[in-house]
């Protein structure tokens, strides 16, 4: 092959039918049938705003990058050219100043001027992130009125609660961040709120720790909790006092006691996350004119008040040439791709001349600075078209070629825009490539460059999350920089009429593979996915990239169940080292649940023993109807009487002896029946069929039994005592109560020993003696009680240990 000919690029799998459905409901619009009016539509609204005689150019060129992978986030390919007065931006940071009304001494927005200007924003469809670190800390005093406040905490709440009332443009809730520093005095409060279930359902939430805390924490040194505004006489009383920079120190801590409560919640709750604020301040390039103290909700964009993420991820399996090495070396077209970016660059500038503002100080704060991010998604579908494993140093190396090719192109590009049109407004050369700046970094001929004409974007790169437009346009390509987490797996969607509908839903490369011919049972080694790698691998790809990335990277380091917690402890701590501005992470566990549960591929199976059919992996429901069984579920919580209809649907499987046997596949719980409130419900049945086909059905609901509830325990069943009388039994959560009520329909499917179907009965009242108490390991009522030296439990009598 004549390697000087432009390789075309590999041909697109026909579209899967969830992708077609995603498209279908967030982004067709006006009557578009399909991607090419869409990418007919943003390209001309993208165009719009170029001279009018250079418009029918620019139309062609975008509408050609489009189609090439280059597209926008999800706001733009929604709602360009459209007449939505809606934002194409997708987040901001919003500041939260320390009063209630009008501005604060330093002239931030108070908090109910802030909640507005948050809900105006969220309901043109962007969402928010918010430093509230400014607000006093509980008991500070407050001099106007002669109280004390409540703190920074307590707002979260009302903010919360506002997220959840604001309806976003086309039907997106609202996303938020919160971010709180590490040294203001509530932050162990805010570190521990998502503990109670239900708290800040509509927040991310991130600690921002600066360097000088990590030296504390290696040095087993103290830490001060501060803040300017002054205590009230409680806090002077419990030794709070004012140092000589003027701020007052409320209360000192270790700072390895501190860290271990931020660790132990990450680890049970998978948050907080983490902001390395002070790497964040040194790389600005806008560090002389601003401080950066809150992200975007993902944590892709640290931003300044009144910030904007104009974003578009490049899809990047589109440029490789000879996937897997079938038709050829496999390899990845850097010219072309540098091409895309170039266009891209334009493109997201055009965004900000063309969209609709929430607020005139977003408007303000855009065309001061102009920034922009282009980004890549697919990054772990790439590597493995090329062959590369994600979690090795090789592949890490074509992450880092790959991030420096489109650093490059975007800054080339963005100095040939501002000698075009101008370089953005508070430009000034010897501040943005002063010593340590992003800018600083760049190649000799950029900085020269850019000295000499401008540049046109203050930041120009940034990799965000894509969630569905990789569903909708990049047929489900790896998300972002992340690996794949699943090669296939069952997706079941509401639909229009109250029903419901299964997807296979298959990863991109694998589909690419398996429609070449490959071996999907044996997958080849750089078929790696999220928990087959280790921490240090993610943080390791993190480490490659972000050199090359001028704002971040939004990324979650996917942890197993069974890490031990020694293991996690440090995670946060090596990131900060490695130099990253932040990161996430997400530990499967009994209280969350997982974000995905999977079937586990053919490639991880080897040759031994035959499988137990009542364990082995089911790849997919079959079609058709299977045999079921539906039950009527009555329990009582503190809201009073419940009612819930379990369907359990089973597959016959064949045994050894040729005999036959029912095993559970599938859960599901008729649509209409819960409120919102209740959509953990349809979470949990579905978790259950992936581990019903999975082949450890009885793991799951043994860890759904164990999940409490801060509301109070749940009566569901009875427990039948020796004498033959029964007794209410009880479970500490809905969760459990429904795995209990699952357990028992099993059973009685088996032909074992199960309780009858909870039946309509009258409301519970208290027996006899009820008192509170501790959980009874026989009934589950919180109703033991240390009496005559004996631990006893006054629902059903059940004696514990004597004293």
């Amino acid at each position: 092959m004549n390697r000087d000919l432009p390789v075309p690029p590999t041909p697109e799998p026909a579209p899967q039918g969830i992708s077609l459905d995603v498209l279908r409901e967030k982004y067709l619009k006006n009557g578009e049938q399909g991607i090419d009016e869409l990418y007919d539509r943003v390209a001309r609204a993208l165009a719009s705003v170029e001279a009018p005689e250079q418009r029918e150019h620019w139309q062609r060129v975008f509408r050609d990058n489009l189609a090439a992978g280059a597209i926008g986030a999800g706001r733009i390919m929604s709602a360009a050219g459209t007449d939505l007065q809606a934002t194409l931006i997708n987040c901001f940071v919003q500041p939260v100043g320390d009063c209630i009304q009008g501005r604060d001494e330093a002239g931030f927005p108070g908090i109910y001027e802030a909640l507005r200007e948050a809900a105006e924003t969220m309901r043109r469809g962007g969402g928010v992130g918010y430093d509230f670190s400014r607000i006093r800390p509980r008991g500070a005093r407050v001099k106007g009125t002669g109280s004390t406040a409540s703190g920074p905490c307590s707002y979260i709440n009302v903010f919360d609660q506002s997220c959840a009332t604001v309806e976003s443009a086309g039907a997106r809730r609202g996303a938020q961040m919160g971010v709180l520093r590490i040294d203001h005095p509530d932050v162990r409060e805010f570190i521990t709120a998502k503990r109670t279930p239900g708290r800040w359902n509509n927040f991310n939430v991130s600690v921002a720790v600066p360097d000088a805390f990590f030296t504390a924490l290696e040095q087993d040194g103290d830490w001060q909790l501060a803040h300017v505004a002054a205590p009230g006489e409680e806090r002077l009383r419990a030794g709070a006092h004012q140092r000589a920079d003027g701020q007052w120190v409320y209360e000192t801590v270790k700072a390895r006691a501190l860290w271990d409560t931020v660790m132990r919640s990450a680890y049970d709750f998978a948050e907080p996350g983490i902001l390395f604020i002070d790497a964040i301040q040194r790389d600005n390039n806008l560090r002389a004119i601003e401080t950066i103290t809150a992200t975007n909700p993902c944590g892709e964009q640290p931003l300044p008040p009144y910030g904007c993420c104009d974003l578009g991820p490049i899809i990047l399996p589109r440029f490789v040439r000879h996937p897997f090495g079938l038709d050829g070396e496999p390899c990845f077209d850097f010219e072309a791709f540098g091409q895309a970016v170039a266009t891209q660059v334009r493109a997201l500038d055009n965004v900000l001349d063309l969209t609709f503002w929430p607020l005139p100080e977003q408007q303000r704060e855009a065309q001061a600075k102009r920034r922009i991010g282009v980004g890549f998604t697919g990054l772990g579908n790439t590597l493995t078209l090329l062959r590369l494993r994600y979690d090795r140093p090789e592949g890490c190396e074509m992450a880092r070629r790959i991030a420096e090719r489109m650093r490059d192109a975007a800054y080339a590009a963005s100095v040939a825009l501002a000698k075009e049109k101008g370089a953005f407004p508070l430009f000034e050369a010897s501040t943005y490539l002063e010593s340590g700046t992003f800018a600083s970094r760049l190649p000799e001929p950029l900085k020269a460059a850019i000295r000499e004409h401008g540049i046109r974007n203050s930041h120009l790169l940034s990799i965000a999350p894509t969630g569905t437009v990789s569903l909708a346009f990049a047929d489900n390509a790896s998300n972002g920089i992340e690996p794949a987490f699943a090669w296939t797996y069952t997706r079941k969607k509401r639909e229009a009429d109250g029903g419901t509908r299964e997807y296979e839903v298959a990863d991109h490369a694998w589909r690419l593979w398996r429609e070449r011919g490959g071996d999907v049972v044996q997958l080849p080694q750089w078929f790696v996915s999220a928990l087959e790698m280790g921490a240090d691998e993610h943080i390791a790809m993190m480490a490659a990239v972000q050199p090359y990335i001028d704002t971040s990277i939004s990324k979650t380091v996917n942890v197993p169940a069974d890490c031990p917690y020694e293991d996690f402890q440090d995670l946060y701590r090596r990131a900060w080292r490695a130099g990253l501005k932040g990161l996430a992470t997400y530990r499967p566990n009994a209280i969350l649940g997982a974000v995905l549960q999977t079937t586990p591929t053919p490639a991880a199976t080897h040759a031994g023993p035959a499988p137990d059919p009542m364990r082995a992996v089911i790849e997919s429901r079959p079609k058709g109807a299977l045999n079921a069984v539906a039950e009527k579920i009555e329990y009582w919580t503190h809201e009073g009487h419940k009612t819930s209809y379990l369907v359990v649907s089973f597959l016959p499987v064949p045994l050894a002896d040729g005999g036959t046997a029912e095993r559970a596949i599938e859960f599901f719980m008729p649509v209409g029946q819960h409120g919102e409130s209740q959509q953990w419900i349809t979470s949990s049945m579905r978790l259950l069929s992936l581990a019903a086909r999975g082949g450890f059905l009885e793991r799951a609901l043994s860890d759904m039994r164990k999940v409490a509830w801060d509301r109070g325990p749940v009566r569901l069943g009875h427990l039948v005592k020796e004498d033959g009388t029964q007794v209410p039994r009880w479970h500490e959560s809905e969760v459990a109560a429904i795995a209990y009520a699952v357990q028992n329909i099993l059973a009685r499917r088996r032909g074992e020993r199960g309780e009858p179907a909870a039946q309509a009965e009258a409301a519970p009242t208290p027996a006899p003696g009820l008192m509170a108490g501790r959980p009874c390991p026989e009934c589950g009522a919180h109703a033991v009680i240390r009496k005559d030296g004996c631990e006893q439990c006054t629902a059903c009598g059940f004696l514990g240990a004597c004293g």
